[in-house]
């Protein structure tokens, strides 16, 4: 009786149906042993310490990331890790950041009658120039519909208008007909900026659509564009990933985007109309454009931290699997009144990330704990928290485009980043999963917990290429993002909804939340056993044959 009610504690402790059987006969029971030692408790702790005000939000170079990083750099060598960046722990990575001043800067529409002012805040928000202190701008300005061009699926927004020395008007995203890969290929922004380039034009205005102002509230780009963006740095001090050419980057409200169409061959709303059908219509506008953006530059370093399982295998680890989590957030902002009705210009991130980065830590816990029972896993296990996701995926861009710490070759990543625990969870979403053989890994490590992997409910998001893990993906390393689907109820998903508009990047995301600390423990366990799985398999984690990520970017590496 005594086994018996020792497995069914087992069970309930993964989240599993009770069995009879106990754990899966082709999983060590140190596996299912150090799953079950996965804590809500601990996670709310350091969900607490991450989320606290005295870190000041984690803003990428600050004084409260830096404390979050030696917070975590302690529990890597509490844990035992080995130390897996240049300075200890620490990988520095130097940065160059732009402020831009909006005050001291200015834009207008030109035209035959004259000039029209946009109202910065109000009708624009001008990006801040990488490249140049001081610039101004003067040129025509013509709506390229998505702004993109992929000519083998036969689009081509810049087919038929010429855009040489001109300001691109473009949506964000991509065509909604493109398949769920392509689409998320082609919204990239550093793909955009690449092919105006490539054409010749020298800005780029971004639009939205209705629907998706619907879910990206003003305001809060207003605040977000009122804070520096960062770009890391080669050993020349050249801001990585940055097209110089382009010398005007700006976003429209409701009202810009009214003043830009005005006297345009067709409306916004036909545009805009048009585009969800993925009708290529492209134009010159009525309107020029004449700008001048005044940047602060800065140099500053802020560091991902590295920690070190040794793989077993003598032949296999040499090959890593990187566990990822964004450490940083978006710091001190503009305030915004909380629920106790007080101004608060803290953004927390205790979803966006700490969350994320206490499951990291938990999983890494969890591998020590098999290390001390003398069942690591073949293949070596990097614990990566990651500095400048929120300017751009910066840090765990810089990590894979780096030579991996002693030697090792990453192979795959696991990438976990805000974990909603708003509600119970019982279904997970696996971005990337269709890619790559650690989808089916996911269905077995969330089954072995209780949970269902569902597809991509919003595949208009492309969130597939909004986190860490697209970093990885770009060197051709297989890659996955799973998130909580919560309970994928109406209820649920009324309530994302509601987070994503009134809470996401703002100083509302903090301890103040409902977070089901079970629920995340679950999630966390799912997370172990699908590291497990890639990090013990015989076989490292491939493309699936014919994969359209597999085929542009693993290739170039030759897997």
């Amino acid at each position: 009786m005594r086994n018996l009610a020792l497995a069914v504690l087992l069970a309930v402790a993964l989240g599993a149906p009770a069995p009879g059987a106990g754990p899966p006969a082709d999983l060590p029971k140190e596996v299912t042993a150090a799953a079950a030692e996965i804590s809500g408790e601990r996670l709310h702790g350091d969900v607490a310490f991450l989320a606290d005000d005295l870190l000041e939000g984690r803003g990428t170079g600050t004084r409260g990331y830096d404390l979050a990083a030696k917070y975590v750099a302690n529990r890597y060598a509490t844990l035992g890790l080995d130390a897996g960046g240049t300075d200890a722990y620490l990988q520095p990575v130097p940065f160059r950041c732009a402020l831009i001043d909006q005050e001291k800067s200015s834009i207008a529409l030109t035209g035959p009658s004259g000039e029209r002012p946009l109202v910065i805040a109000t009708d624009v928000m001008l990006g801040s120039d990488m490249v140049r202190t001081s610039g101004s701008v003067t040129a025509g300005l013509v709506f390229v519909g998505y702004g993109v061009a992929a000519p083998e699926l036969g689009h081509d927004d810049f087919a038929g208008v010429d855009v040489r020395g001109k300001v691109l008007v473009a949506f964000r995203g991509a065509p909604p007909r493109f398949a769920h890969n392509e689409r998320a290929f082609y919204s990239s922004s550093l793909v955009k900026e690449q092919m105006a380039v490539a054409h010749g034009a020298i800005g780029i205005v971004s639009i939205l659509k209705p629907s998706d102002a619907a879910r990206s509230p003003w305001a809060r780009s207003v605040r977000q564009g009122r804070m520096s963006s960062c770009k890391w740095t080669d050993a020349q001090g050249v801001p990585a990933n940055t097209q110089p050419t382009l010398e005007l980057g700006a976003y429209l409200s409701d009202s810009g985007v009214q003043a830009i169409f005005a006297g345009a061959p067709i409306s916004y709303a036909k545009a805009a109309e048009e585009a969800e059908a993925s009708v290529v219509h492209s134009f010159p506008l009525a309107w020029g454009v004449k700008a001048h953006r005044e940047t602060r530059h800065t140099q500053l370093t802020s560091p991902n931290v590295v920690g070190i399982l040794r793989g077993s295998d003598p032949k296999l680890a040499g090959e890593a699997v990187v566990v990822s989590a964004h450490l940083d957030h978006l710091g001190i902002g503009t305030p915004v009144t909380g629920k106790d009705g007080v101004p608060d210009p803290i953004n927390n991130g205790a979803y966006d990330n700490a969350s994320g980065t206490a499951m990291m830590l938990e999983v890494a816990r969890a591998f020590t704990r098999l290390s001390q029972a003398g069942q690591r896993p073949k293949r070596t296990v990097i614990f990566l928290a990651v500095t400048g996701e929120e300017k751009g995926l910066q840090g765990s861009d810089y990590f894979a485009r780096h030579a991996p710490p002693a030697g090792l070759e990453v192979v795959g990543n696991v990438n976990v980043d805000e974990i909603l625990m708003l509600r119970p969870i019982t279904s997970v979403i696996g971005f990337g999963a269709e890619h790559t053989s650690l989808g089916a890994q996911l269905e077995r490590a969330a089954a072995l917990v209780g949970f269902t992997v569902v597809p991509d409910p919003m595949p208009e998001e492309v969130i597939f290429v909004r986190s860490d893990q697209f970093s990885f993906v770009k060197q051709g390393v297989p890659g996955i993002f799973p998130v909580s689907n919560m309970d994928g109820g109406p209820a649920a998903q009324a309530a994302d909804r509601k987070w994503n508009l009134e809470v996401y990047h703002s100083p509302n995301d903090d301890m103040t939340q409902v977070f089901d600390w079970e629920s995340g423990a679950k999630f966390t366990r799912m997370a172990f056993f699908e590291t497990w799985f890639a990090a013990d398999a015989a076989a490292r984690p491939s493309w699936n044959p014919g994969d359209f990520f597999g085929e542009k970017f693993g290739r170039a590496r030759g897997k």
